[in-house]
């Protein structure tokens, strides 16, 4: 497996036949294809590495193509790289010599162990047996990160000018065991948009409209109300609206073994109905005051 010298893709657009839609899928962190050195360089084990994937995110919106949209997927591994983050925010402790002057060091997820080359996955689980060359870091940066988000620039370019409007669900996962501060409630999903930044507040309610109609408990922007994709893309006053689905892992995937529950199936079907409930709901918008963000 090498993505720099183009034995493997990193990522891959799955189109429609035709795109008929104004909605771009983007499944940035479900990629599980580890390169050897990667893992040869971890102190994890197989199944400890993968704690930081958004498990089959990809497959739960698989059908995003047969409604008439393209759905973005990353074959990498968020412990391996995290598109979600600038393209800089790096952790000095986790390299061998000084990182370039614009390096963003400071950032609460560098701090956390987060950044764009990750130091840990999971809760605290450190990645490597020793420091990484800087080179290293710059090469991911280079060769998958920087096209990934060309690829996906292009793609919301595409919407855009073909439509009018163009409308990015990132799709995630998250923990099982979050909980709402200061409450029992398990969140089945939670929708996020930069508190009202990145889209219309419309569609932030009718996501949460159609999947609590679903008998879902779904909550806006808390505890996550988007990272850097959602950030960066959403535009509401120009017609680009980014929204962050987080769906709770503990609904399909065992998450001491990492494999699908029996209940997989169910959470994808409700997800494609999320889907053409969301695309429904969009033909019904118009380009006016009403696509601004409240």
């Amino acid at each position: 497996m090498d993505w720099v010298t183009g034995d493997f893709d990193p990522f891959e657009v799955r189109e429609p036949d035709t795109q008929t839609i104004p909605f771009v899928f983007n499944s940035p962190h479900s990629g599980r294809s580890y390169p050897q050195a990667f893992l040869d360089s971890s102190r994890l084990d197989a199944l400890g590495i993968r704690r930081s994937e958004d498990h089959f995110v990809d497959e739960l919106f698989g059908d995003a193509p047969l409604f008439g949209a393209p759905l973005l997927v990353a074959h990498f591994p968020r412990a391996y790289l995290d598109v979600n983050r600038e393209p800089y925010e790096l952790d000095p402790r986790m390299f061998d010599s000084a990182l370039p002057s614009y390096a963003n060091i400071g950032s609460m997820r560098v701090a956390g162990g987060l950044g764009t080359v990750p130091r840990i996955v999971a809760e605290n689980m450190e990645i490597y047996r020793h420091r990484l060359p800087v080179s290293e870091a710059l090469d991911r940066i280079e060769t998958i990160y920087k096209p990934y988000h060309a690829c996906l620039r292009r793609l919301i370019a595409r919407t855009h000018a073909r439509f009018g409007l163009a409308i990015l669900i990132d799709c995630h996962s998250m923990p099982g065991n979050i909980r709402l501060s200061g409450s029992d409630l398990r969140p089945d999903f939670i929708i996020g948009d930069r508190y009202g930044t990145s889209a219309s507040a419309e569609l932030s309610r009718a996501a949460l409209h159609f999947l609590e109609d679903m008998g879902f408990n779904a909550v806006r922007n808390k505890p996550y109300a988007g990272g850097f994709i959602t950030e960066h893309y959403g535009r509401p006053v120009r017609g680009l609206h980014a929204l962050q689905i987080e769906v709770n892992r503990g609904l399909y995937v065992d998450e001491m073994t990492l494999d699908k529950k029996p209940e997989f199936d169910l959470v994808a079907a409700a997800l494609s109905t999320f889907m053409r409930q969301m695309v429904d709901f969009a033909a019904d918008f118009s380009l006016d005051a009403t696509l601004a963000a409240e």
